[in-house]
């Protein structure tokens, strides 16, 4: 059985286009159970039922909208807001 998490976001949002994007691509990530994008808290709160799906993966997904994260939280625990950058094979 599979635990259910709650990841939320502190987003830099000035209109109802930037909540709007945050909301597009939540809706298409895979293991989300339910989400609130709240533009006037200028919050993301995510609630996933799927292990597999992490806070980084989340993450990473609400910065690829070009959206400022100011801060993160993972099942109420503080987590970074740096997402770690992929590793890159060294040259042969």
């Amino acid at each position: 059985m599979s635990a259910e998490h709650t990841y939320k976001f502190d987003v830099a949002m000035s209109c109802g286009g930037c909540s709007g994007a945050i909301e597009r691509v939540l809706k298409r990530l895979e293991g989300v159970k339910s989400f609130d994008v709240s533009l006037e808290k200028q919050t993301a709160e995510v609630i996933t039922n799927d292990d597999n799906l992490s806070y980084e993966t989340v993450l990473s997904t609400i910065k690829k909208t070009g959206k400022k994260v100011k801060s993160g939280e993972a099942d109420g625990k503080e987590m970074s807001i740096d997402v770690p950058a992929p590793a890159v094979a060294p040259a042969a």
